[in-house]
């Protein structure tokens, strides 16, 4: 299955269900680990494995096992081993202490898209 159609699938799985804050990072050149990391959050234990449950569903429902998934124990922080797309699921306060986005995006993948209103947007407009 090809990495975009996959990472289609999970982040569907997590909205389905109510994810917050999905972030879709592409980490290809960065590691071999894999090409895809895909993080949310959950606003509970309950919830999170929940989310982490449903994406393990629907790929697995799309015809694609699973390499591994840790964590549902304690729901803090499930892990979902896809091979081609990791999936973090975590709480909010695990989520602020690792703070993966910084560890794997860089400066351009980092920075929200400024407000039409905004100084930085009038003066992309005017180098255009």
């Amino acid at each position: 299955m090809q990495t975009e159609t996959l990472t289609q699938i999970v982040t569907d799985a997590l909205e389905d269900m109510k994810a917050q804050d999905l972030k879709v990072i592409d980490v290809r050149g960065k590691t071999s680990i894999t090409d895809i990391m895909v993080i949310a959050t959950g606003t509970s234990n309950r919830h999170v494995k929940s989310l982490a449950e449903n994406v393990l569903l629907k790929t697995k429902e799309a015809g694609v096992m699973p390499l591994g998934s840790e964590g549902e124990q304690d729901a803090e922080w499930v892990l979902v081993d896809l091979n081609d797309v990791v999936v973090h699921v975590m709480l909010p306060q695990v989520r602020d202490f690792y703070n993966l986005e910084k560890l794997w995006l860089t400066d351009e993948q980092a920075q929200p898209e400024p407000d039409e209103d905004s100084p930085e947007a009038a003066v992309r407009r005017l180098r255009r």
